[in-house]
């Protein structure tokens, strides 16, 4: 029995695989002209199917509003029954069917081609009805499903959405869609956060230790109890950061047999501490503290201290 189920899991994966494969060859002058159109357009994508196809079409929809492509869903059978209103003068309509015979797709394709809009065709078929009459043709052919039957939609609708995402990735070539504008789509949940917050958005400016460089051990101890960040920043007397002191830098110093009530802050500070400016984003922040294996950052702005970010404040907004 088990033996089974790997078998069948394996030789699905690998019909998907090769499914995928074979769109490569798919990527011709009718995919370029499918992604000038829309890109061209003045209006918006709709985007069309019936049964499983309709479920990869509101998948493709998500994908291109996510990436500055204007679309929406409109259900085949529901489009002959009202929802064809959804459809206005600029709009470039993409339809998916795999066998482009479907009673729906026979019904639907007139009505859009006597609006005059671009229709375009996401099929397995060349010889079906959509294709004979779509104005753009995106190949979608595979050369079985992973179906035992070969009926279930399973490889061919694998590729309807892997050709979607390549239209939806083209698109933002096109548009030079960058990192900013995808987080003006995505403000929420960690997506969000990594690709909005910045450092000013976490540190806390109220609780920002810190110790003159004349400062004495005790206070300096003190300040790093009171504050809880496991560190303080050794400024001059305009706020100008100078070093850094740790819990760790007090242990070495103990160990050392170091311990005196003589010792200043600038007897022990770190020199050239890794500082961040507040306006960076969280993420980077992040980065640089992996790279330097370190759990807090200075945030300084022009050397002048503003405060320290540790790793849990990164935690507690679920950037990590």
């Amino acid at each position: 029995m088990q033996s089974k189920i790997v078998t069948a899991a394996k030789k699905t994966i690998e019909l998907e695989v090769q499914s995928i494969e074979g769109l490569l060859l798919f990527i011709n002058d009718h995919f370029i002209n499918a992604v000038n159109a829309i890109h061209q357009s003045k209006g918006r994508v709709v985007i069309s199917g019936i049964g499983k196809s309709a479920i990869v079409g509101q998948k493709i929809v998500s994908t291109f509003n996510s990436t500055g492509t204007p679309a929406l869903f409109m259900h085949a059978a529901d489009a002959i029954h009202g929802d064809l209103g959804m459809v206005q003068q600029d709009d470039v309509v993409i339809l998916i069917s795999k066998s482009g015979d479907s009673p729906e797709v026979k019904v639907l394709v007139p009505l859009i081609k006597n609006f005059g809009n671009t229709l375009i065709a996401i099929t397995g078929n060349l010889q079906g009805y959509l294709a004979n009459n779509a104005d753009i043709i995106i190949n979608s052919t595979v050369e079985q499903e992973a179906c035992p039957n070969n009926l279930a939609p399973t490889t061919s609708t694998t590729a309807q959405m892997v050709m979607g995402d390549a239209l939806a990735v083209a698109l933002m070539e096109l548009k030079g869609f960058n990192t900013a504008d995808f987080a003006r789509y995505h403000p929420g949940g960690n997506l969000g956060k990594r690709l909005y917050l910045r450092v000013e958005d976490l540190f806390d400016r109220t609780t920002a230790p810190k110790v003159n460089v004349n400062a004495s051990l005790k206070e300096v101890i003190v300040e790093m109890t009171s504050k809880r960040l496991g560190a303080t920043a050794v400024v001059d007397e305009n706020n100008i950061i100078k070093g850094i002191i740790t819990d760790g830098d007090l242990r070495r110093m103990l160990e050392k047999n170091m311990f005196s009530n003589d010792i200043l802050a600038k007897d022990i500070y770190s020199v050239n501490p890794k500082t961040i400016e507040p306006e960076t984003l969280a993420i980077e922040a992040l980065e640089l503290m992996r790279k330097n294996d370190i759990s807090q950052l200075v945030v300084a702005n022009n050397d002048i201290y503003l405060g320290i970010l540790h790793l849990h404040d990164l935690v507690r907004e679920g950037i990590v």
